[in-house]
């Protein structure tokens, strides 16, 4: 594989340099930065069971966080009254 130099300024170098980690090159960071994912690259990572379990879990999670607000909002608007 060939390479290519480029030209950058400080500034975006300096930014680069705290992204990369300990033994990456700067090839390895830009490919990493650059990967972009489909969320159907995901698809088969976990069982149908554990794809309905954490569904579960988080509409669990958003009905426990809703009744959260409505009791923070309903205190709130006793103290205003």
């Amino acid at each position: 594989m060939g390479s290519k130099n480029i030209s950058i300024s400080e500034d975006a170098y300096l930014r680069l340099s705290e992204l990369k980690l300990k033994n990456e090159s700067f090839t390895e960071l830009i490919y990493r930065l650059t990967n972009k994912s489909n969320v159907l690259d995901l698809r088969g990572i976990m069982s149908e069971d554990e794809g309905k379990s954490i569904e579960k879990n988080i509409r669990e999670s958003r009905k426990m966080s809703k009744e959260r607000v409505d009791r923070i909002t309903d205190e709130l608007n006793r103290n205003v009254s």
